[in-house]
């Protein structure tokens, strides 16, 4: 989805398509970053609800995709929690949609979701740095790990994380 060149931080963007979807002098809100708007469109293009706009702004939607994740609502769409990196690591490799998601405690502030993909790391990997993942935000990665991709978020990693899958049909 060549999240390395599109859902840039700084910039207002389409949440589906990740262009720059107003000038470069816009000033107004929801230009910071775009975890959430990239992990909504990943969803889509794998034909996975995750919640997105128009149901919720882009603004703080990692909080609420977070607390979404959680409620009954998405486990009626087909998610479920996971309870590890491993099995997160393990279910991305099999083909499964994984985000790792953290909900901000100061509700003003935003939260970090990341999609968890495939690699074949090692347990000691694992437990040094999470899944192997690609995201949006501050820095937009193809490839790196869950570690680096929280360390912005204090409290975050690793303990305030968690993780939820959803198949992907053929």
């Amino acid at each position: 989805m060549d999240v390395e060149h599109l859902w840039l931080a700084h910039q207002h963007v389409n949440w589906e398509t990740g262009v720059a979807d107003r000038d470069a002098d816009y000033a107004g809100p929801g230009k910071a970053t775009h975890c959430s708007a990239f992990a909504a469109a990943v969803g889509k293009r794998v034909g996975v609800y995750l919640l997105r706009p128009p149901e919720h702004s882009q603004i703080l939607l990692a909080n609420a995709q977070t607390a979404w994740l959680s409620s009954q609502a998405a486990i009626n769409e087909g998610w479920s929690k996971i309870e590890s990196a491993k099995a997160a690591q393990s279910r991305a490799n099999l083909g499964e949609l994984v985000v790792i998601v953290y909900q901000s405690p100061n509700p003003k502030k935003p939260g970090h979701i990341a999609i968890v993909r495939p690699s074949l790391k090692t347990q000691s990997e694992l437990d040094q740095d999470g899944p192997q993942v690609t995201q949006a935000g501050t820095h937009n990665r193809n490839d790196w790990d869950a570690r680096h991709a929280f360390q912005g978020h204090s409290g975050a990693w690793p303990d305030g994380v968690q993780y939820f899958s959803h198949s992907i049909r053929p």
